[in-house]
């Protein structure tokens, strides 16, 4: 090693920084993305105040995978839109959750459940991609269709939304808890 480049190992202004210890973020259900888009198409759909929740098997949770069919449900399955190739798929539903904000605080806005099959033995899947895509536009625009989950499933994103932020839900429409009452 030459003087000149022992000399910059004991330079401090080149000595790398510690890296910082991230935080583990807790899921919530708020934002998705809270970064400013300005490239094309900017302007013509904000996802920032959508959340996903996955029902499956009578428990409901928060997955933002979703928003990309990246959910723990459906990784590594391949969809069709033939119901008949998912003979033995169990029910699973996603729930486009939209938040938005009063001058009382933030509420649930929109919610809109969509179904899917999955057979993860066979990792095969049907689901209709208009119907998700459609059902999402339905959340951001704050309606509410929840009409084709069972009682068990309602009662599971109820006990969901709730314990992720009670004010939120008290604040909430009627149209939302007389749905999932």
């Amino acid at each position: 090693m030459t003087e000149q480049d022992q000399g910059q190992d004991k330079n401090p202004e080149q000595a790398a920084p510690a890296p910082e210890k991230k935080e583990k973020r807790q899921l919530s259900l708020n934002v998705v993305s809270n970064k400013e888009h300005r490239g094309f198409g900017a302007g013509t759909i904000d996802l920032s105040a959508v959340s996903c929740v996955i029902i499956d098997q009578g428990e409901a949770y928060i997955d933002v995978g979703a928003m990309h069919a990246k959910s723990k449900v459906e990784k590594g399955i391949k969809f069709s839109p033939d119901k008949e190739t998912v003979p033995n798929g169990r029910l699973c539903w996603i729930v486009w959750v939209a938040v938005d904000r009063n001058e009382d605080g933030s509420y649930y806005a929109g919610a809109t459940a969509c179904p899917m099959l999955v057979d993860t033995e066979a990792r095969r899947g049907w689901k209709i991609l208009a119907q998700h895509v459609n059902n999402l536009d339905y959340a951001i625009k704050r309606r509410f269709v929840l009409s084709e989950l069972s009682a068990e499933e309602k009662a599971a994103l109820r006990k969901l939304l709730i314990a992720n932020n009670e004010e939120w839900w008290d604040r909430s429409p009627e149209e939302l808890k007389q749905g999932l009452a």
